[in-house]
């Protein structure tokens, strides 16, 4: 009964580390490097946080052979009694692979990296196809404003019309989706967007020069597009 229980907690673990998030971005932009953190590796390969700071300093030469790592410093929830700032530090994929050789091969160690390589290769995936669709995306975009200046000489047209394919791919403009993402108002929206968003918005963007070419004003592009939101809908 007693191993019963212990493997029902063990899967249960298990399953719940293959989902959680591992890796992250920042900014989560094209170009960024994937990184994990030093509070990541501590909790899921259940040693001490600061076992895990300990072994970054003392093998500080090694981590920057493959890169300085960052980190941000986390003061203590409001309302706590105690406890000071601590760092957290940002590890790259050869940094963390580094630092997980240094720990005991325990079995919560060896799940880890396990889930660890699995994101670190979903991420690096979905780099590499936003890298393909955000190349995609200029020349579609360059026949836009081909077809937009022929049409109109409105000087606000590029704007409505990249908006509204916005709008239609995504649900928000290149403004809104810049400030939900906390990038920069100079920033290019796409460099901030996902893969299947920018499937999704070079289809709407086609779609829009099409309508042009075809007579329509932006009233009655804005009315087709909105009523026909091509989230998702990449056929």
């Amino acid at each position: 009964m007693e191993y019963l229980d212990f493997k029902s907690k063990y899967l249960k673990r298990k399953e719940l580390r293959q989902t959680e998030t591992l890796v992250y971005l920042s900014p989560d932009k094209v170009g960024s490097e994937p990184f994990t953190t030093s509070e990541i590796i501590a909790k899921c390969a259940e040693v001490e946080h600061h076992t895990i700071t300990r072994l970054l300093r003392k093998h500080k030469p090694d981590f920057e052979e493959f890169g300085v790592y960052g980190f941000e410093i986390h003061k203590p929830s409001g309302g706590s009694v105690g406890g000071r700032p601590h760092m957290i530090y940002h590890l790259n994929e050869p940094q963390a692979t580094l630092l997980l050789t240094y720990l005991k091969n325990t079995e919560p160690v060896r799940e880890f990296k396990k889930n660890l390589v699995r994101q670190f290769f979903l991420m690096r995936a979905e780099l590499q196809k936003r890298a393909i669709r955000r190349a995609e995306l200029k020349p579609i975009r360059r026949e836009l404003t081909d077809v937009i200046r022929e049409k109109t000489d409105n000087p606000w047209a590029y704007k409505n019309f990249t908006d509204l394919a916005y709008r239609a791919a995504i649900g928000k403009t290149a403004a809104q989706l810049r400030k939900e993402r906390e990038a920069s108002a100079t920033v290019v929206a796409a460099d901030y967007m996902h893969a299947d968003e920018l499937l999704a918005v070079a289809k709407a963007q086609n779609q829009i020069a099409v309508l042009l070419e075809m007579g329509m004003d932006y009233q009655q592009v804005k009315m087709m597009m909105l009523a026909r939101r091509v989230v998702g809908k990449i056929a």
